[in-house]
């Protein structure tokens, strides 16, 4: 039973990951990868408010299968790659930093707005 919640939830946050980045790039004229950076900080928030207020079976279908689907280590370290090899060292550089920042702000802010619920 546990794995079917995993799948359902994991079902939601893929098309939710792609057509959220999908949205968020073509709204903004730049070769940092937007759309990626927002569905990681999202997620990472989401996982965060999660763990302290969800039941078990519920951080199974939204943690472990939405947020799982939804943030992406992968694409953010290909896109991190492919500004580097381009030329685009600078935002490389922004995203190899700003990510994992923000994502660790948007965890932190999360739990703590669990804790207040």
């Amino acid at each position: 039973m546990n794995w079917l919640l995993v799948a359902l939830g994991a079902g939601v946050g893929a098309p939710l990951r792609y057509l959220t980045d999908r949205a968020v790039q073509a709204r903004h004229d730049s070769v940092f990868p937007w759309g990626t950076f927002t569905v990681n900080v999202v997620g990472s928030f989401v996982l965060g408010l999660l763990t302290g207020v969800a039941s078990a079976q519920a951080q199974l279908l939204l943690g472990t299968g939405l947020c799982g689907a939804l943030t992406t280590y992968s694409t953010f370290s290909y896109e991190t790659l492919k500004l580097y090899e381009g030329g685009a060292k600078g935002y490389a550089v922004l995203n190899a930093a700003g990510s994992p920042i923000a994502g660790l702000g948007a965890v932190w802010l999360g739990t703590g707005a669990a804790g207040l619920l």
